[in-house]
Parts: structure tokens; sequence; C-alpha cells
């Protein structure tokens, strides 16, 4: 099993949170405003986790072609459509994806099985997925470091709900997505008074967990 330190507890697990077409292509109608510099450091990012061999949960942003567009977005991240899709360098070689069904049964021993696990997010708060809520919650580790897409909103409200929750939590700020960089600058703000620890990619680069 992956990432596994003393007492079978993850040493650290990645989130990475909606690293997908439709907020990073070039020509995007949601592209993020700091998408090039985003990429470059996510991609560090998980580079270091392919290589450490470290679990990782994500998330989609995941939207009904007939939803009404909210907070100013265009219609994106449309189930079935490839602006939908992760980009292909946020993909770990073994990854499974769990649908929702309004329960909370999702099998908890699934990084014995694939690196990452991907969770569909209707809302910006990935804790609004039940099966996410349990699996976050209940999973044996002693960090959850956070990157992602969109500062603002989606990972704000998980690095607080884990907080919640007394989990843990670095957030690699320069590979944070925004699209307004006061309500990020703000974002951030919030995650370190709760407790949170904002690290550069470059520290986290230096840990070596193999």
């Amino acid at each position: 099993m992956p990432g596994l330190g003393n007492g079978n507890v993850f040493r650290c697990v990645l989130c990475d949170l909606n690293t997908q077409h439709d907020f990073l292509d070039e020509g995007a109608l949601c592209r993020a405003r700091n998408a090039d510099s985003f990429v470059l450091a996510a991609r560090r990012v998980v580079a270091w986790g392919k290589w450490n061999h470290v679990p990782v949960v994500s998330s989609i942003d995941s939207h009904r072609d007939d939803e009404s567009t909210h907070d100013g977005f265009a219609q994106h991240c449309v189930d079935g459509t490839q602006g939908q899709d992760k980009l292909c360098w946020s993909l770990f070689g073994s990854h499974f994806s769990v649908e929702g069904d309004n329960t909370i049964a999702v099998p908890l021993d699934l990084f014995e099985h694939y690196q990452q696990v991907i969770f569909r997010k209707r809302t910006h708060d990935l804790f609004c997925n039940p099966k996410a809520d349990r699996y976050l919650t209940q999973l044996p580790v002693d960090e959850y470091i956070l990157f992602g897409v969109g500062l603002e909103h989606s990972l704000k409200s998980l690095a607080l709900g884990l907080l919640a929750r007394n989990k843990r939590v670095t957030v690699v700020a320069v590979a944070c997505g925004y699209w307004n960089p006061s309500e990020a600058d703000l974002a951030l703000w919030r995650m370190h008074a709760k407790g949170g620890d904002l690290v550069k990619v470059g520290r986290l680069l230096l840990r070596r967990l193999r």
C-alpha cells in the first residue's frame, strides 16, 4: 500500500481539485486567471506525488447540461464533455472513479488497489458529496496536502472542512488556480488563520517518502 507510515496510517495524501480542461485550456471560457503559472507548479506537485507513490484524492467539477450557471461562470464541466475531463498529466497510473448515488457507501480500502481515487463534485464543496465526505473523514492519514482549482471556493471549502474535522492541512499556495486575486488572497489567509500550513513547491519537493 503506497504512502503508509507507522501504525497503518498514511503519512500524507494529496488532494487534487478540478484540474480539468474547462478551467485550464487555452481559450477555455472558465480558464483560471493564473492558469499558466498554476500548470507549471501543479505538474511539479504531481511529479513529486508519482515519484513518492503518494495516494491521491481528486475531484472533478461535474454539471448536468440543463443546469443553470452560477457565480457568473459560463456553462462548464458538463457531464460527458471533453471540457470536464482531467488533464492527462493529472491522472496517475492506477486510478478509480467513485460514482455518486447519494449514499455514504464507499470502500475505505481503495488505496490498497489504486493510487488515485476520483470523486465528482456538483457544488463548490467536495464535502457535499456524501461518499467523499466519509472517505476523507475516516481515512487514516497524518496530513492532507492540497492543490488545484479554484482557490476562492473549492480549495477553501475543502481546507476549512478538513480543519474542522481536526485534520492536518497543508496548502501548496502557488499550485492553486484562481480567478479573483483578492478573494484568493483572503482564502489563503482564512486557511492559515484556521491552522492550515501554506508551503511553496520547493519546500514540498524536498520531502522524500520513499
